[in-house]
């Protein structure tokens, strides 16, 4: 039979080159592609599946932020002491001693889990208090408190687990939840300046049960956590695969986005089968995760373009783009928005995101001085918030570690300044200007923020109850002006 080989088919169709592949393609990436007819030699098969492996494990480490915080965070308050019905209570407020990302300092802060794996859970708040419940992927669940439904009143929140389809009891705020674990992040605002009397208020009132016990509640369970060394915080090395998994592992299949769970599965990690990476996906995975955290870190500290950024002339900017919580615009998941939240801070809900005039807080975050450098703790720095700062409340700065962005470690207990300090002065046309540096300039102790020589940090500047001029913009905080040596004016 005479071969065609080197003849045009009879049947032979108009290939546009745009969809055919050469047989060698250089790229900068994986270097020399080679093909055969388009088939993929051996070595190029090894090349992208190692590229694939290793983009789909940084994906991962950037998407699965807010499962790992999550979980980091729950482990962080079993090894505190607390159990699945127990309350932790900072009775005399957090310090650099406990890992937290970005707390603050000025609040009595409460927290909890919430476990629905068996079965509806009732959780009684008391009146006068404020914050959020999120689930294991850190997605808003409800609040409670002044921003909840019971507005502050207090009153009794029903938990039910994914999926239930049992009776509901009349007289609860009735919650349903996607994951079997959520956390309970509540702020107890200082009652009479004491702390003694506050812990005591939320002690009185709060509860967390089955409601198979409603009739007759166990007893509640409570932890003071003040000075209390235990980390929350998510790992940024290979370990941080195996937080991810363990989450995977015990919530529901469908708790999470088919699309997250496609993408944690095709790394390895897979509910119902054991996370057992080979030598290869090992090294791949633990390169992954250095370049998963240096971009986040990326993403957190040089966010591109202006839009997170609340001034064209200013350093300050957030990660809630357009006031949403859930980082979406026009249909579209404003994923870098969504890591660098997650990243940073913890705790999510809409009233964080977007607060209300005189109402909630406002947050203004920043890592650089007016330049754009990076602030360094051995340097003195000044920024100043013009009069009146629009804050019906208080205001106050605190400062964080560049490394594990909880509060930076001084021998300063606040690690900042609230205007309700007694000793804060104002200067003579109602400004104040506040002061970082290792230490204090003289006359400006009361001024003053202490940083550490050799460490970078970061700020938040937050308004409790801001007021209509920072919403529209015609109040500007200050930036971190750098300070030459040994000035104090």
């Amino acid at each position: 039979m005479k071969s065609t080989s080197s003849q045009s088919p009879k049947f032979a169709a108009n290939v546009p080159e745009s969809i055919q592949t050469p047989d060698v393609v250089e790229t900068e990436r994986l270097g020399r592609l080679e093909f055969f007819d388009g088939m993929p030699s051996d070595e190029t098969v090894r090349k992208v599946y190692d590229q694939l492996d290793f983009s789909r494990a940084v994906e991962t480490f950037l998407t699965g932020c807010p499962a790992a915080s999550i979980h980091a965070f729950i482990q962080g308050m079993k090894q505190a002491g607390m159990g699945t019905y127990s309350m932790g209570i900072h009775e005399q407020l957090l310090d650099a001693r406990t890992l937290w990302l970005t707390p603050n300092t000025t609040t009595v802060y409460c927290i909890a889990e919430i476990n629905v794996e068996h079965g509806p859970t009732v959780m009684e708040v008391p009146p006068g208090v404020l914050g959020p419940v999120d689930d294991a992927y850190f997605r808003w669940v409800t609040d409670v408190g002044f921003t909840g439904p019971d507005r502050g009143q207090g009153g009794k929140y029903l938990f039910l687990p994914p999926g239930h389809e049992g009776e509901v009891p009349d007289g609860h705020h009735v919650v349903p939840t996607r994951t079997y674990r959520n956390w309970l992040l509540m702020r107890a605002f200082v009652i009479d300046g004491d702390l003694a009397k506050t812990a005591a208020h939320v002690k009185k009132h709060w509860r967390l049960y089955p409601l198979a016990e409603a009739a007759r509640p166990r007893e509640p369970h409570f932890v003071d956590l003040s000075g209390v060394r235990y980390n929350t915080i998510h790992a940024n090395d290979f370990s941080f695969y195996e937080e991810l998994n363990a989450v995977v592992q015990y919530e529901p299949a469908d708790a999470f986005n088919p699309e997250l769970v496609g993408l944690w599965a095709s790394i390895g990690i897979k509910k119902g089968r054991p996370f057992a990476p080979d030598e290869r996906m090992k090294r791949i995975l633990v390169e992954a995760a250095a370049v998963g955290n240096a971009t986040a870190r990326a993403l957190s500290y040089r966010p591109r373009g202006r839009e997170p950024y609340f001034y064209e002339d200013r350093q300050w900017y957030t990660a809630f783009v357009g006031g949403r919580h859930d980082f979406m615009s026009d249909g579209e998941l404003m994923l870098d928005y969504r890591t660098m939240m997650h990243y940073m801070a913890t705790g999510i809900t809409p009233a964080m995101a977007q607060s209300a005039v005189g109402q909630g807080s406002a947050y203004a975050f920043t890592p650089h001085d007016a330049q754009g450098r990076y602030l360094d703790g051995g340097k003195t720095y000044r920024v100043t918030l013009p009069a009146p700062v629009p804050a019906k409340e208080f205001w106050s700065f605190v400062v964080y570690s560049g490394q594990h962005r909880g509060l930076l470690e001084t021998d300063q207990k606040s690690a900042g300044v609230d205007s309700l300090s007694p000793e804060l002065k104002a200067n003579p046309d109602g400004s104040c200007t506040v002061w970082f540096a290792p230490t204090a300039p003289a006359g400006q102790e009361g001024n003053w923020v202490q940083t550490l020589p050799g460490k970078s940090w970061s700020a938040l500047l937050r308004l409790y109850g801001p007021l209509e001029p920072w919403f529209d913009k015609s109040w500007k905080p200050g930036d971190f002006e750098l300070v030459d040596e040994g000035a104090t004016a």
